[in-house]
């Protein structure tokens, strides 16, 4: 079994990539995202609890966020692997993550964080938001208050996993192709 966790900056291509991978290695991708975006697009309590923190560029609270990851990895048990994409964001999370795998006989096998420099990011997401209609893909404001989030609460994340020799650093510059075969690698040295 495979479990992987990508992270990396909004905009880094953790969606994009997790896509190949999960053809390719047969996982289940769980997007922290894309499960809100389905909530808030249904407006569940969820969605609406979710929504009034995207709106302002901030993250969902842990309790939320964890409540909603073990309720789809529980949809899944029979899966060859998991790819875990924004999540965990913080330290406190990525302990719950351990600890709930621990219970059902897993763990993460490897987080690849993508990296790329924020004026990309920046080019990138506002580019999205031309055609997802996110509020937070078209302010730059707001995209560069994500960033600051991220560095705060994520980016400590590379000393929790490097301290159990799991974490794994990319370029998240090229092409989409080029991306995938370096994670590949890494993913294949696991």
């Amino acid at each position: 079994m495979i479990n992987l966790v990508l992270f990396g900056k909004p905009g880094a291509g953790k969606g994009t990539q997790a896509e190949f991978l999960k053809s390719h290695y047969q996982l289940v991708h769980i997007s922290t995202g894309d499960v809100f975006r389905f909530n808030i697009k249904n407006e569940t309590a969820l969605g609406k609890l979710a929504k009034s923190y995207i709106d302002q560029g901030d993250l969902v609270p842990d309790q939320v966020t964890i409540d909603m990851l073990e309720a789809e990895v529980e949809k899944n048990l029979q899966a060859k692997g998991f790819i875990f994409d924004g999540f965990p964001r913080t330290e406190a999370q990525a302990q719950s993550l351990d600890a709930f795998l621990a219970k059902k006989e897993m763990a993460v096998s490897g987080t690849i964080a993508l990296e790329a420099n924020d004026d990309e990011l920046v080019a990138r997401l506002l580019k999205r938001g031309e055609t997802s209609g996110r509020s937070d893909d078209q302010d730059e404001a707001k995209i560069r208050n994500r960033f600051d989030e991220y560095n705060e609460k994520t980016a400590p994340l590379r000393t929790f996993y490097t301290a159990q020799n799991k974490f794994h650093s990319i370029n998240g510059i090229g092409s989409i192709e080029e991306i995938t075969q370096r994670l590949m690698a890494v993913i294949d040295s696991l």
